[in-house]
């Protein structure tokens, strides 16, 4: 496979799956504010989604859309991040999980936005905008929960417990990585690492949080050879409209 068609699978699967599991809130959050804010945050991503998958669909060169590759793969040949598709569980996790991508997706973009490839560099422009919101309206729940009352912290606490080992795979570096990095498209990850630990660690130390000194990491999402249950439940939800009424025309 095209090492380039599974980079960009990967930038527009993980937004599309967080996107959609964002906005499962709809409707749910605990106050307007984040009822509102929260399915704006899922169109940005799934906006972003539509670029990144657009130009995989050029790349691969198969006849296939955005749309195609959104709604028409099996959960085998998703590339998303684990993290992206722990399910949302209280709304601790659901902003914990927010966090720990944001810090890597914004840092992802800006150092996209020089890619030797143009249109990937145009998609990031556009995308770190977006990212850049996402980014502080995350670090600023994370800091307002766990440095709230006993109830909020010790949730954040738990969440951070739960979702930090599934944060690491966004640095793990395989031969998609090399390559993408070798033709200057796209750095590699765990050249991102420092910048990202350390402002996690800034963000927690005024959330009063403690960083799990655990460095495990899973992976396996973003080079499809390992998904949770939790990803085949979420794409039956999301795909079975184009599933049961495949070439439908609206």
């Amino acid at each position: 496979m095209d090492a380039k068609f599974e980079f960009l699978c990967r930038m527009g699967d993980s937004t599309l799956i967080l996107g959609h599991r964002i906005s499962e809130w709809c409707g749910k959050a605990p106050v307007l504010e984040e009822d509102i804010a929260l399915p704006n945050i899922a169109l940005d991503l799934i906006g972003q989604t539509q670029m990144w998958l657009a130009y995989a669909a050029e790349v691969e060169g198969a006849g296939h859309t955005a749309d195609d590759l959104a709604m028409r793969r099996d959960v085998w040949d998703f590339r998303n991040l684990l993290l992206v598709e722990r399910p949302n569980g209280d709304f601790a996790q659901t902003m914990t999980r927010q966090f720990l991508f944001d810090a890597w997706h914004l840092p992802m973009l800006q150092a996209l936005t020089t890619s030797s490839d143009k249109r990937i560099a145009e998609i990031a422009a556009k995308a770190v905008k977006e990212a850049t919101y996402h980014y502080e309206k995350s670090s600023e729940m994370v800091v307002a929960l766990g440095d709230g009352t006993e109830e909020s912290h010790a949730r954040m606490q738990s969440a951070l417990d739960l979702l930090w080992p599934f944060a690491g795979e966004a640095f793990v570096s395989d031969t998609v990585d090399h390559e993408m990095a070798a033709t200057s498209v796209a750095p590699t990850p765990e050249t991102l690492w420092d910048d990202y630990e350390a402002s996690v660690k800034d963000i927690l130390s005024r959330a009063t949080l403690t960083l799990p000194k655990a460095r495990f990491a899973h992976k396996g999402g973003k080079s499809g050879t390992m998904h949770s249950e939790h990803l085949g439940h979420l794409l039956t939800q999301m795909q079975w409209l184009q599933r049961a009424y495949p070439d439908a025309r609206w």
